[in-house]
């Protein structure tokens, strides 16, 4: 979540050719201030971007790429520490793919979705195996990768490499979905639309269009936030058309809440804490205990094997995967 450290341009970059045709179906005023955002939003992230170890040169791409998966539906606080500890174990993905699959879900702890950590897994071995162990830098190889959709191909090759992509995860949409749209919130999911207008948005100059992503991620995570927004540190609020129409609280879609107590995904996370903190294979007795109700157990512990977080044996124990 981050792009190279340059100069801020002197002049502003252009969106999009001299001349050229506004792009069908794009709002014209993404195409109308494209321009004058650009300038103000990256200085801003030159002053005030946080200090995070993805985005250190030493991290590599690789680095970048590990932030990207732990960081899905996952706020900063809880990735750190994870993160520092992944990265001294396993610096490149040759070394990660040398593990069997469980290890990474074991060291994935408790960050919540761990399938997130067996597709890390697999694209460190595809990494090692079709690309010599380095990242690729194109973005279509990037997406060929197991695991890696469209955001995240983009998230690298922009971040890492300094590419020129539209880089939309929910921090981006929003800020756009205010500035541009003048909505408080984006669609729940991303639709062509907001593609579209966040092409539009996207300055020519790669190295710029790459600092440019990372400021408006940044902006959306600390100050055009969710709730609780801080209009008077944003260094383009007198653009934003959400602000300057009053702030209006009902436009967009209603926001949908995320709930865990009584979950499955509750369920799951119980039933994997064990086997992850197990050294040998865990009997069933021992996973009867996590959860009262057999029935939702039992719907949860068939979802991991399904998923290949774990692995039941002969015997009638469980463990993570080896393979």
């Amino acid at each position: 979540m981050t792009a190279p450290t340059k100069p801020v341009p002197t002049s502003p970059p252009s969106g999009s050719a001299p001349g050229a045709p506004r792009t069908p179906g794009v709002p014209h005023a993404a195409e109308a201030i494209a321009e004058s955002l650009h300038i103000p939003v990256i200085a801003w992230f030159e002053a005030h971007a946080r200090d995070l170890p993805w985005r250190r040169p030493e991290a590599g791409a690789w680095g970048v790429m590990v932030s990207e998966f732990m960081l899905q539906q996952t706020p900063v606080s809880r990735v750190l520490p994870v993160y520092e500890q992944w990265m001294d174990r396993w610096p490149r993905p040759a070394d990660l793919a040398k593990e069997p699959s469980g290890e990474a879900v074991r060291a994935w702890g408790r960050l919540g979705y761990p399938r997130r950590a067996l597709r890390l897994h697999g694209a460190a071995v595809a990494i090692t195996e079709r690309h010599g162990g380095d990242v690729p830098t194109g973005h279509a190889q990037l997406l060929a990768l197991p695991g890696i959709g469209e955001y995240t191909a983009a998230a690298v090759a922009s971040f890492a490499y300094g590419q020129r992509h539209a880089v939309l995860d929910t921090n981006v949409r929003r800020v756009f979905a205010r500035i541009v749209g003048g909505n408080r919130y984006p669609p729940n999911a991303t639709t062509a639309a907001e593609r579209k207008v966040a092409r539009a948005l996207l300055p020519a100059d790669e190295s710029t269009a790459a600092r440019w992503a990372a400021g408006s991620m940044e902006l959306g995570a600390l100050v055009c936030t969710a709730k609780n927004e801080d209009c008077g540190r944003c260094p383009v609020s007198n653009q934003c058309a959400w602000r300057l129409a009053g702030k209006p609280e009902h436009q967009g879609p209603p926001r949908r809440g995320q709930t865990y107590a009584g979950t499955d995904r509750q369920v799951r996370g119980k039933l994997l804490a064990v086997l992850r903190e197990a050294v040998a294979p865990v009997p069933q007795a021992v996973l009867d205990r996590v959860w009262e109700e057999p029935v939702q157990r039992a719907r949860a512990l068939d979802g991991l094997v399904s998923d290949g977080l774990a692995e039941p044996l002969a015997d009638g124990t469980y463990r993570l995967p080896l393979t």
